[in-house]
């Protein structure tokens, strides 16, 4: 968890007679904004026929009960529950049409940052609702829409005792996916989730989690008394929240106090909230970063800034490791020679500003052995550093090389060829065919670190990814460029639809020869209904014996933090349901000039080749 910011209550109001006094009473007990009815629940408005059609006189209160700023910052406007713009009536229906544009206009007059609304029931009864809503969002309207849906479905507890009828109830997550298709995913609507007494299934927590959560409104129900006499969550409402403030959620206290002071809640949320801030390397490293999309690095076509290299250099988890293999390697060298003082030769390929030669000559001297090392980078204002290094603090034991690696003419053969050449998916920063060009150097009984590495993928669900393509727009690109590009994420605001399944490996020396083109079939199951908007990617690497580095889920290496998983997107969201079989083709292409990968679904339906030629995306040699 990384949230930083400080938690955020709002206090719901079912009716404001006095909207300062009530003001005045959240404020005073910490809340930081207030859901408040927009107009009197009770007050209809007829604007076809009926009594109140001619009726004279405000239909709310006016913009100056507030300043601007308390408007813009603290206010969430509730539409009224008597709205029914698909009901059946066509008098009704027209007059909750009139009503509920009537109060969206008022709701940007006053600047509110949002409004929000129950949703009750399926796509059937809210086709006009999602209409409505769409046409507002997609106007110049700024406001946010907070649609409030219940994390279990009402009329699943009436069926409790009868487990037949009651796994046949639809789930809530229909109702919203449902309604966002039909809004085209906008990127102005939000969930707000109620929470319940009794929790869904753990798999479909997972799945609200890939949604953009805006709060989670917890009802005063929920809270249970502790030894102390203060409100408390179950455990299992507790940790629902810790998983739900990675995505820096806020959240809406609603319903009856129960208590002596209404900020008893709020000191409570308080306090779970800094429970949640987790401390650790990746953490601290990962802050900021959550679901912003990076281009991955190309360190070939572009040589890297100092502080690039800088900020990976502070990665101690990486170069340990690092060590430890080169000192297995060197150990390895020494039990094969009859000299146990021959002087052993290391090749540090792509070495930067160096670490990884500190490294080499620092597992040397753990094993008592003297080597030589060749440090050989390409980019020249680098090489000032390497060189400045040999100096004053190398001397003899390294050379420093200028030049690009495939390009150099060793003047000796190396025993161990050390590289970090490595990507977000193993091979995306062109380590095969960077090692392919230089390994001619390295001796035939001689150890290459890494010996081998394997991208990984899966299938993810991730509405904010999603749309924060969407947004993307270049005039002089295709228009599809974006969702044909690779991304480097640290993954946030997503559902894992199935555990990731190895792609491609490359092993090292390539005795094989040097194709580095590769084609792979991988087939997922659906365990739930859900959305695929694209395909995360990791990498394990085994660095020599059993020594190894992985940023995959299941086996990530701790607080190491050099690598975010990179991301695949699609053109457009597929809908899954549960038993689907999701068959996804990737391949990785090679020319003369560049590298690319080519990816496409053939199963549940047929889709279009993503980056086809590499007309959107290539990875230059």
């Amino acid at each position: 968890m990384t949230n930083q910011r400080p938690v955020s209550c709002g206090l719901d109001f079912c009716a404001v007679p006095d909207l300062n006094n009530c003001l005045f009473t959240a404020n005073s007990s910490k809340y930081e904004f207030m859901c408040v009815p927009l107009v009197h629940p009770l007050f209809k408005r007829e604007f076809i026929s009926g009594a109140a059609k001619h009726r004279t006189g405000p239909f709310t209160r006016s913009d100056l009960v507030l300043c601007s700023s308390d408007w813009n910052n603290l206010i969430i406007g509730k539409i009224s529950p008597h709205i029914k713009v698909d009901s059946k009536n066509l008098i009704v229906q027209k007059n909750s049409e009139q009503s509920l544009i009537q109060e969206l206009s008022l709701a940007s007059h006053l600047g509110l940052v949002g409004v929000t609304f129950k949703l009750m029931n399926g796509i059937e009864s809210n086709s006009n609702l999602a209409r409505i809503i769409c046409d507002q969002v997609t106007s110049s309207c700024t406001l946010q829409v907070w649609i409030q849906i219940p994390m279990e479905n009402p009329v699943k507890q009436a069926y409790s005792y009868r487990e037949q009828e009651c796994n046949s109830v639809e789930s809530p997550w229909e109702w919203w996916n449902a309604f966002r298709i039909i809004c085209d995913y906008h990127r102005k609507l939000c969930v707000a989730l109620v929470v319940s007494h009794d929790l869904p299934d753990p798999e479909e927590i997972d799945r609200w989690l890939g949604e953009p959560v805006k709060c989670l409104i917890l009802p005063t129900t929920l809270f249970i008394t502790n030894k102390k006499g203060y409100p408390v969550l179950s455990k299992a409402h507790q940790s629902l929240i810790k998983r739900f403030s990675a995505l820096e959620v806020q959240f809406i206290l609603t319903g009856a106090n129960r208590y002596q002071n209404i900020s008893y809640y709020h000191n409570y949320l308080e306090y779970l909230w800094k429970g949640c801030q987790a401390d650790g390397l990746y953490e601290r490293f990962a802050r900021g970063y959550e679901d912003y999309l990076q281009c991955p690095l190309q360190p070939l076509m572009n040589n890297l800034e100092s502080q690039t290299y800088e900020v990976f250099e502070k990665d101690p988890i990486k170069y340990t490791l690092y060590q430890t293999a080169i000192y297995e390697a060197i150990l390895t060298i020494q039990s094969k020679a009859e000299d146990n003082k021959k002087r052993i030769v290391v090749m540090v390929v792509g070495a930067g500003r160096g670490p990884l030669v500190h490294a080499s000559l620092n597992a040397a001297g753990m094993a008592n052995a003297q080597i030589k090392v060749y440090a050989v980078e390409k980019n020249p204002n680098a090489v000032l550093t390497l060189q400045a290094l040999e100096r004053d603090m190398w001397e003899d034991k390294v050379t420093v090389v200028s030049s690009d690696m495939r390009e150099w003419n060793a003047p000796e053969k190396a025993d161990i060829l050390v590289s970090e050449l490595l990507g977000s998916f193993g091979d995306n920063e062109l380590s095969p065919e960077c090692l392919d060009g230089v390994q001619q150097f390295l001796k035939d009984d001689g150890i290459s670190i890494p010996t081998s590495y394997t991208s990984y993928i899966a299938p993810v669900q991730s509405s904010k990814l999603y749309n924060e393509l969407r947004q993307c727009r270049d005039k002089d690109k295709h228009f599809l460029t974006h969702f044909e590009t690779p991304y480097v994420v640290h993954l946030q605001n997503k559902y894992d639809i199935a555990n990731p399944q190895p792609l491609f490996t490359f092993k090292h020396p390539n005795k094989d020869g040097y194709d580095n083109s590769r084609y792979a079939t991988k087939t997922f199951e659906v365990q739930q209904n859900c959305v695929l908007h694209g395909f995360s990617g990791y990498f394990d690497s085994v660095l020599y014996k059993n020594t190894t580095l992985s940023i995959e889920p299941s086996t990530h290496t701790p607080e190491m933090f050099s690598w975010f998983p990179i991301f695949f997107p699609i053109k457009e969201p597929v809908q899954l349901k549960a038993g689907d079989q999701l068959v996804v083709h990737f391949w990785r292409q090679c020319n003369s000039k560049s590298v690319w990968y080519e990816w496409c679904l053939s199963k549940p339906t047929p889709r279009p080749v993503h980056n086809p030629n590499g007309r959107s995306y290539t990875i230059g040699l």
